[in-house]
C-alpha cells in the first residue's frame, strides 16, 4: 500500500511540473500569463474645502490669486499662507483696515516672495474672511476660512 501511495504521489509531482513548464494547460500554444483577480484601482484622495482638518494651506499662486479660495478646519486648527507670487503681500483677515473678525489670521501678515507663516489657533466656530491688506478690492487675493 505504501508503494501504491508513494507512485501516486510521485505521477502527480510529474503532472504538476509539467503543467508549470508548459504554461499550465492553455490550448493556443503560446505564452501564456497566470490570470489575476481584477482590483479596484485606487483614487488619491484629496482635501475638499468641505471636509474640516486640523490644518490647511493655502498659496498665493504665480498668477497673484489664492487657492483655494475657501478651506475647513475643525476648531483649534490652524492654515499656512504660502507666497509664491512674484512680490509681497501683506495677509490679514476682514474687515477692512480693522482686521478685527480673525486676529488669528492677522499672524500672516506681511509676506516676501517664497515665505509662509502660519495663523493662531483658530479655536471658535465661524467663517473668517481675508484678504490683502494692500489690495483689499482684489478678489484674486480674497477667501475665507471655515472654522467648525
Amino acid at each position: 500500500m505504501t508503494k501504491t501511495l508513494l507512485k501516486g504521489l510521485a505521477a502527480a509531482t510529474f503532472v504538476a511540473a509539467t503543467a508549470v513548464a508548459c504554461g499550465g494547460g492553455s490550448s493556443g500554444g503560446g505564452t501564456t500569463s497566470t490570470p489575476t483577480s481584477p482590483t479596484t484601482p485606487t483614487t488619491p484622495t484629496t482635501p475638499t474645502t468641505g471636509t474640516p482638518t486640523d490644518s490647511a494651506t493655502i498659496t498665493i499662486g504665480a498668477d497673484g490669486r489664492v487657492s483655494p479660495a475657501t478651506v475647513t478646519i475643525v476648531r483649534g486648527g490652524r492654515v499656512t499662507m504660502i507666497n509664491n507670487h512674484n512680490r509681497a503681500h501683506d495677509m490679514s483677515s476682514d474687515p477692512h483696515p480693522e482686521h478685527t473678525t480673525c486676529p488669528e489670521l492677522n499672524q500672516w501678515g506681511f509676506l516676501q516672495v517664497g515665505q509662509s507663516r502660519t495663523s493662531g489657533n483658530l479655536n471658535t466656530a465661524r467663517t473668517c474672511g481675508f484678504h490683502d491688506h494692500n489690495e483689499p478690492d482684489n478678489a484674486g487675493l480674497r477667501g475665507s476660512v471655515i472654522i467648525q
